[in-house]
């Protein structure tokens, strides 16, 4: 038995089975993402004044993924342009360039969340509060007080970062342009004086807890979509020989959910990286 409308558009909507299948699985996920951004919204406008952290995420990596993931949404339209034309050669290479961003992309976001395991800030029991590296044998991922108290370690040496969130990006960057920002030597503090420690992890703070749960979830949308691209070029590309004009169609679907993926990080960088 043939499936009806699996190429041809169907008279009611215009639309052939599977893109109107696309759209609806789109506009559930518009719901998914809306609500964790409107989270996000009030979770910031409802913050004590001064205390949403500001400066914490690497800028200029952020900025590079965003042209990745820009430039794998023209490469995929392009394959798809270059189907409807006949050139499957062209399309298996626009196509490939997709995926290359694509793990291009979780690589750099890899990278990214490394380097936040890897920062911590100490809340001193005087009131002092320090962001940067802690110096420490034995490892620095995702160090507590009470890991290093079973450690037995007495102190902790931090390299504090020449920024504090508390101060706005904007001020710190004329700062910066001015030469008016010191660089702090290291600092030793003993364990006992620390009140708090903790890695840029989820369990700092709420700002991080919403940039974790939308970053990582993007990240999971970009490696399901990737994963089908990637069927398509490869094994699936069988399809093209038997029957190129359903191919083409999958294809274009598969192009709709990547640029949907790529939207949703248009909107996060500003929101989490530059605002």
């Amino acid at each position: 038995m043939e499936i009806p409308y699996a190429i041809k558009a169907r008279p009611d909507t215009g639309l052939y089975n599977a893109k109107i299948g696309i759209w609806l699985f789109l506009a559930s996920e518009v719901m998914l993402f809306g609500a964790l951004f409107s989270s996000y919204i009030l979770l910031r406008v409802g913050s004590d004044p001064g205390a949403w952290p500001h400066g914490l995420l690497n800028i200029p990596i952020g900025t590079f993924n965003t042209t990745v993931l820009i430039t794998s949404s023209v490469t995929v339209v392009l394959s798809w342009a270059a189907l409807k034309m006949g050139d499957f050669k062209k399309y298996r290479a626009f196509q490939a360039v997709t995926i290359l961003c694509a793990l291009g992309f979780l690589g750099i976001k890899s990278y990214e969340y490394n380097e936040k395991f890897t920062h911590y800030e100490v809340w001193q029991k005087d009131g002092k509060r320090l962001t940067g590296h802690i110096e420490i044998e034995g490892g620095h991922h995702f160090l507590t007080l009470e890991k290093l108290a079973k450690r037995g370690v007495q102190s902790i040496t931090v390299h504090p970062d020449d920024f504090h969130y508390t101060v706005p990006s904007k001020v710190q960057a004329e700062e910066r342009k001015a030469g008016k920002v010191e660089h702090h030597p290291a600092v030793e503090i003993k364990l006992a004086d620390v009140r708090r420690l903790s890695a840029f992890v989820p369990t700092h703070s709420t700002y991080f807890a919403i940039y974790f749960t939308l970053t990582a979830l993007h990240a999971l949308h970009v490696l399901g979509g990737a994963l089908v691209i990637g069927y398509l070029w490869g094994p699936g590309a069988k399809m093209w020989k038997t029957d190129p004009e359903r191919y083409t169609n999958r294809v274009e679907v598969s192009g709709l959910f990547w640029h949907f993926v790529d939207l949703v990080w248009i909107f996060l960088f500003p929101v989490l990286y530059l605002l």
